[in-house]
């Protein structure tokens, strides 16, 4: 019996552990497609990851888009793509830890390294992903504390964050 394709979206902040997940978890199932492998001065990198895309779910195969992918701007051309090649979509949601984002960023070294207004930047336009978006799983993870995550269903009843609101405010209110 064939395996059903899925597409994972990694939707969190730079230095979240999106990648070192897609590496220790998803790697052996699902090819990889990241804008952050393109060539620094690559043209039309959307396109590109669009196209990339298409080619493995037509061939049947799983993949992860390991980007930050804050937003359904991001999200939904590939949500859009995946369904209507017979694909699954799950999300991979890592809340934002701004504190633990900019200091695992701050150890990177050369083009690995974003400034931190990237980084602050990227927290202004995050959203967490809903079923309602398209997605017919989220998953939410963690780092464990031990150098390992945790992976669960997101919960459903929390609320999205209102546009212009930012997660740190937001949580502090309580209203998240």
């Amino acid at each position: 019996m064939a395996m059903e394709a899925d597409l994972a979206v990694l939707v969190g902040l730079q230095a979240s552990g999106k990648s070192t997940f897609y590496e220790r978890c998803l790697s052996g199932r699902y090819a990889l497609v990241s804008k952050d492998l393109f060539p620094r001065g690559a043209r039309n990198k959307q396109q590109r990851q669009m196209r990339l895309v298409h080619e493995h779910l037509a061939a049947g195969r799983s993949l992860a888009v390991d980007n930050t992918n804050p937003s359904p701007k991001e999200w939904h051309p590939l949500v859009e793509l995946a369904h209507a090649r017979g694909a699954t979509v799950t999300a991979y949601w890592f809340p934002p830890d701004v504190a633990g984002s900019l200091r695992r960023n701050a150890a990177r070294q050369g083009r690995d390294r974003v400034p931190d207004v990237g980084v602050l930047g990227t927290l202004n336009k995050l959203r967490r992903p809903l079923p309602s978006d398209g997605f017919d799983a989220v998953r939410e993870v963690r780092l464990d504390g031990r150098g390992g995550f945790e992976v669960r269903p997101a919960p459903s009843w929390l609320p999205r964050r209102s546009p212009g609101t930012r997660w740190l405010d937001h949580r502090a209110s309580g209203s998240a």
